[in-house]
């Protein structure tokens, strides 16, 4: 399936993974993610990718006016605009202006067709002592090698893996590839470990 009929299909133009979803709370950012966004420096700019309704990122801005926060979904059901800048794109596509000291991906890369792709570009707009995280289901990969050999590309490229929290994190900026070319992606796999129905990537060996 190409990016654009994945893009188009119920499972990604739909998902409801962040539509009410809050900053804090037992399903909030920081936990999700064991990340402590209020924690960030006075002026730190942070994006958010596949932010949905952009909740969590209004209540950032609200309890630190001081930080410069981005959304960007493909859908655009932004709950209102606010201090917060929201852009409706695909995370494939879109091209940021600047760096970022943080940039996460809540829920968001189960409906991502190239997520190696977007891994590799998330992690790319870092400034220098950057943070990047994310949700990630390496088992939503297909791939030679199979998981093991995933994890290990990744983790050679300085990205760590948490299996248990399904959480994947680079600290500063990433210039390299991964050895892998997206082929496609499938977006009848059914759910993942979300229980939600999910996409999954499809790859082959780089050339």
């Amino acid at each position: 399936m190409t990016d654009d009929a994945l893009e188009a299909s119920s499972v990604v133009a739909n998902r409801a993974m962040n539509r009410e979803r809050r900053l804090a709370g037992r399903d909030g950012y920081s936990r999700v993610l064991g990340f402590d966004i209020l924690s960030l420096p006075s002026g730190a700019r942070w994006l958010d990718l596949c932010c949905g309704s952009g909740r969590a990122l209004l209540d950032a801005a609200e309890a630190r006016p001081d930080l410069d926060v981005t959304g960007v979904d493909l859908v655009g059901y932004f709950a209102a605009a606010g201090p917060v800048r929201f852009e409706t794109a695909s995370i494939t596509a879109w091209q940021p202006a600047g760096r970022f000291d943080l940039v996460t991906c809540v829920h968001g890369l189960h409906y991502v067709g190239d997520k190696l792709g977007a891994l590799r570009r998330a992690a790319s707009w870092l400034g220098d002592g950057g943070v990047f995280v994310a949700n990630f289901d390496v088992a939503g990969i297909e791939a030679p090698g199979g998981a093991r050999r995933v994890l290990r590309a990744l983790r050679e490229a300085g990205f760590t893996y948490d299996s248990r929290a399904h959480r994947i994190r680079r600290d500063g900026p990433f210039a390299g590839s991964l050895p892998f070319r997206y082929l496609g992606a499938d977006d009848r796999a059914g759910p993942n470990y979300t229980g939600r129905p999910a996409v999954r990537s499809c790859y082959g060996s780089a050339l």
